[in-house]
């Protein structure tokens, strides 16, 4: 007789960090899995998605980064601290404003972001887990997530290891999970792909998750 897998074999499943306002390859990403584990034991990297993102303002793309405090080679992410003797959230809320204030989908769900940064968590990955939150929920991924997935026990357990596969640093074309499906921008006659997901929630709204499937590269 022939051998069947068990639904649990099937299941797929991928690590991955934890990242600021993800860009569009982080969620197609998650929906090509039916299990994530997000893990904020994984080693800190500067410069990097974990504190920073990439949102389109008056045809120029901005980077906003969350500045943190010092931190030792090696330190986990979970242990990063938000330095808050910058004044970046009023930049960041400020961008977000004049890039998207006249965007079809801004006034209904900004306040559900601002709401997060006046809390002025301590913590980065308390920050970027409440944001997660909130995009997955407006998007309406259902996909499983867990948290706190890390250590050499870990591995050989049929979890793909994408830790820093979703980067600022790579071309266009060696995208893993995510090629780009124009949708409309505010800014801008070129399309750019890639950006933060709140460019596609502000500018599209209900119709996002359908744009990040078809932006889905198969794998």
């Amino acid at each position: 007789m022939p051998e069947f897998l068990s639904i649990e074999d099937q299941i797929r499943e991928v690590r991955i960090e934890l990242q600021y306002l993800p860009c569009l390859e982080y969620f197609t990403c998650i929906l090509q899995y039916d299990r994530v584990y997000i893990d904020i034991e994984e080693r800190y990297a500067k410069q990097t998605y974990r504190n920073r993102c990439s949102v389109l303002t008056t045809n120029k793309i901005d980077t906003l980064t969350i500045p943190v405090k010092g931190y030792q080679p090696a330190t986990p992410t979970k242990d990063i601290l938000i330095d808050y003797n910058q004044d970046w959230i009023r930049r960041h809320l400020g961008c977000l404003q004049s890039g998207y204030g006249k965007s079809p989908f801004y006034e209904f769900y900004a306040h559900e972001f601002n709401r997060v940064y006046e809390k002025k968590l301590a913590y980065l990955v308390d920050l970027n887990y409440e944001l997660l939150t909130i995009c997955l929920r407006l998007v309406g991924i259902g996909t499983e997530i867990r948290y706190n997935l890390s250590g050499a026990e870990n591995e050989g357990m049929g979890i793909e290891n994408a830790i820093s596969l979703i980067n600022n640093k790579k071309h266009p074309d060696s995208f893993k999970f995510y090629q780009p499906a124009p949708y409309y921008q505010t800014f801008g006659n070129d399309f750019v792909g890639n950006l933060s997901i709140v460019d596609l929630l502000f500018n599209m709204g209900p119709e996002a998750k359908s744009v990040l499937l078809r932006s889905c590269k198969s794998q």
